[in-house]
């Protein structure tokens, strides 16, 4: 693997790990969240998507399979003009492993960045995890 192939890939896999950073539950101080304190808190919250998970409620349909997605397509529709314009100057190998890592790039950037902001998990998760902690005393202002 040449050099720049394994810059191209770190960097895609840096991005990769800052696209998977999972959104949080904001919750309001309010007197329950207070007496507990913010290490019980957090407990609640570790617990209560540990129950929404257990439940058949799945976290992942927001940026992270978005992104992979277009990463994946990035990657195919890179390596197929890749080979069509390597084949034309005689290294149809070298065009698409150079397409394959630019457009991987490509659509991982673009899903990173295309709607400004990460969306957030699914609606059911958020749901779910949003009533096991205002059942244990929280108020659950957003998600970010």
């Amino acid at each position: 693997m040449t050099s720049k192939l394994k810059t191209i890939t770190g960097f895609g896999m840096v991005l990769g790990l800052v696209a998977c950073a999972t959104h949080q539950p904001v919750l309001y101080p309010n007197a329950y969240y207070q007496t507990v304190g913010r290490a019980v808190a957090e407990r609640d919250i570790r617990e209560c998507r540990q129950l929404a998970e257990s439940a058949g409620a799945r976290e992942g349909s927001g940026s992270a399979e978005n992104t992979a997605r277009r990463t994946a397509i990035g990657a195919g529709a890179g390596a197929a003009s890749g080979a069509v314009g390597g084949a034309i100057s005689g290294a149809a190998g070298q065009g698409a492993l150079i397409g394959a890592a630019s457009g991987a790039t490509w659509g991982l950037l673009s899903g990173i960045f295309s709607s400004g902001n990460a969306s957030q998990p699914a609606p059911a998760y958020m749901n779910f995890v949003n009533r096991c902690l205002r059942e244990r005393g929280y108020e659950v202002t957003g998600w970010q």
